[in-house]
Formats: C-alpha cells, structure tokens, sequence
C-alpha cells in the first residue's frame, strides 16, 4: 500500500530515543523529511544526521524543552522556515514512567501530579498549539499523541491522569481542527521492546539467573504473550500519519498486543 507519505514534513517530539526514534525511522523509510526535537542539542543533530544518511532524506535536529512555551514556539518557526511548513506532529516527549515513583493515594503529592502533566499534557498541548495554524493554513494535517495503556488501568493516580488526560487533549483538538483537514488521535503503546526494556531485562536476568526466555514470558501478559516491538509500535503511528488515515481521529488506538479480559468499544 502506498501511504502517500513521501515528501510530507514531520515533527517527531521525543524523536531521538525509544519509541520516538522508531517513529522517526518509520516515517522516514517512507520518504518523510524529519524534525527531530528533543532537549540535547548533540543528541538530536546525531540523531538527524543518521536518520539523513541512511534514508536519504532531508532531517533537523531542534533542541527545544517542551517544558518552555517560547522554545516550542522557536522550534516549530525553525522547522517551518527550514522545510517551508509541516504537515506532521507526533508528540512522544514525556519523562518515562518510573518503578521508584510514588503509586499510592498517600505518596502521591501535588508535584508528583504537575511533573506528569507538565510534559506529557502540557508539553504535548504546547506542540499542538504552534502547529496547528500551519496546518490549518493548508488544509491538512496529522497530529498523533502517544499515551499509554496505563490510561485503562488504575495503578497509580499521576500515571493513570497524564495518560487519560493525553486522550482527553487528543478528542478535543480532533473535535475542534476537523473541519480543518487536521486528524488528531492516540496511540496506547503498553510495554514495548526499547533500549530501556532491554536493560531491564538484563538486569533481570543477571539479578534472578532466569532465562532470557523466562524473563520475558513474565514480562509479556498480553493477549499475544509477545513483547511489542518499537518499531511495530511505529508502523501503526506511520499510518496514522498518512493521507490512508483519514477516517480516524479523535480515537485512541491500542498497540499493546492487547489486554486479556476488558472488552474496549
């Protein structure tokens, strides 16, 4: 299937690492020109300039907290003088999820809950917001948001609120850009293969004596019993970033190899 993509200018937010980078190297194999934005100015020209050589197309690095407003705002007019606008924004910026934060009611303070929405609701609204009238200017776009499968699942109040609150900011703007030319959606990756589970897992490993094939049979609880690759993560955000896409917005899509049990409608 051709997804129409080639020539088509993208913004990957979180791009230089982990489910990002396999976004980023997704859209590329299909001849997208790339703005990798993260916060390390040497990490995002790095990763710009391996994304350039290996796909021949044209890519930036953009540093640029999305923690700032001015910096995303600098970042997006950077992108646009340099491609001449942008056509795709995926927001996968957020601090990931961590074992050693607090899941409890009683743990749970007020700055346990801003960090969460600081940078993955907030961040990714302020993405949004500088994006959204180039887009709306020519008539089309394509917004992707990555969540998590932590939004249908009550482990942690902080988790479980930037995650919901990701799908919340996602229907509203498919709601409101719409009529625009502008698709908005969600995708829930539950875990996934990245350089991070690998560590884990090794250390797993190292820690119990268990078998690389032990450890990820308890890792992979899924409906599939496999563990999700980044980059099959980032074959359905490809999609979702194509012209193919157009009858989907405003809804979450699961890429977790499904949860067993709750039926989703």
């Amino acid at each position: 299937m051709d997804l129409r993509l080639s020539g088509k200018r993208a913004i990957v937010a979180g791009g230089s690492k982990g489910i990002g980078l396999a976004i980023a190297r997704g859209l590329a194999a299909e001849g997208v020109d790339l703005a990798i934005l993260a916060r390390t100015e040497q990490t995002v020209a790095g990763t710009a300039r391996d994304l350039a050589s290996e796909f021949g197309i044209r890519a930036i690095g953009v540093a640029a907290d999305t923690r700032d407003d001015d910096a995303v705002q600098a970042a997006v007019l950077e992108v646009v003088e340099t491609f001449g606008g942008v056509d795709i924004l995926v927001n996968s910026a957020a601090t990931p999820w961590s074992a050693g934060r607090p899941t409890d009611f009683w743990s749970t303070t007020d700055d346990v809950v801003r960090d969460e929405v600081e940078v993955k609701v907030l961040g990714y609204l302020r993405t949004a917001r500088a994006v959204a009238p180039h887009m709306v200017a020519q008539g089309w776009g394509r917004i992707i948001n990555i969540s998590g499968l932590g939004a249908r699942t009550a482990t942690s109040i902080a988790h479980t609120v930037r995650n919901v609150s990701v799908s919340a900011l996602t229907k509203n703007l498919a709601d409101e850009l719409g009529p625009s030319g502008i698709n908005v959606t969600v995708v829930h990756p539950g875990v996934t293969r990245t350089e991070r589970l690998d560590a884990r897992i090794e250390d797993e490993m190292n820690l119990t004596g268990r078998s690389l094939a032990e450890v990820e049979a308890g890792i992979a609880t899924n409906s599939i019993r496999k563990i999700v690759d980044a980059a099959e993560v980032a074959d359905v955000v490809t999609f979702l970033a194509s012209p193919r896409s157009v009858s989907i917005t405003g809804d979450a899509v699961a890429v977790g190899g499904g949860i067993p049990g709750p039926v989703y409608y």
